[in-house]
């Protein structure tokens, strides 16, 4: 299976064509949000291209490929504009032998974890910093952000392939984190620091 994530939207038009431009080419059977997706929140300060209803006619274009959760900045008038669900705190995308829990961070987290089991993933979002890495049997993974990136990193994405969970760059697809997600592959790390 290969997944693809994108994480902290906030509305902006120009990330999310980018996201569904990357999407087209990716090969990837689904493209997961991580919360987050059309406003831009209070803390944050307007993205580039802010324009909450155009994202939503983008990504209502692949609404029957997405599997969505709802950021702390979703709400339900955002679902109003979107054909696919937003409101769950949480999916669950059941692997052989192994389960990936997305959700976006402001509820569960790496340190507010839910239950799970040695080889299971949380896939999060919410800090805006891309993470990669296994700790205790856990692996866990952010894909950034692709319009308000934070900690000095650069507008980010994830993808799931081949066993593999890794960290992009959205303007040119750098690899900047990975992690494997088997028991054979366990060494995560962040390879290109800003």
């Amino acid at each position: 299976m290969k997944l693809m994530f994108a994480s902290d939207l906030h509305g902006s038009l120009p990330a999310t064509e980018k996201v569904l431009e990357i999407f087209a080419r990716s090969g990837a059977q689904w493209l997961v949000l991580v919360g987050d997706l059309l406003n831009h929140g209070p803390r944050n300060a307007l993205p580039e291209g802010y324009n909450p209803a155009k994202v939503a006619e983008g990504l209502n274009t692949v609404a029957e490929k997405i599997i969505a959760v709802r950021g702390n900045c979703d709400s339900e008038v955002d679902q109003m504009l979107l054909n696919f669900p937003i409101t769950a705190p949480f999916a669950q995308i059941l692997l052989p032998g192994q389960r990936l829990f997305v959700t976006h961070g402001h509820l569960y987290n790496p340190e507010k974890l839910p239950p799970l089991a040695p080889h299971d993933a949380l896939i999060f979002g919410h800090t805006h910093l891309p993470v990669a890495e296994i700790r205790d049997g856990i692996y866990f993974f952010n894909p950034g952000s692709v319009s308000i990136p934070k900690g000095g990193f650069e507008a980010s994405y994830g993808m799931l392939n081949d066993d593999v969970l890794t960290v992009h760059t959205l303007i040119n697809d750098r690899v900047i984190a990975q992690v494997g997600i088997t028991p054979y592959l366990t060494a995560g790390k962040i390879l290109n620091a800003p």
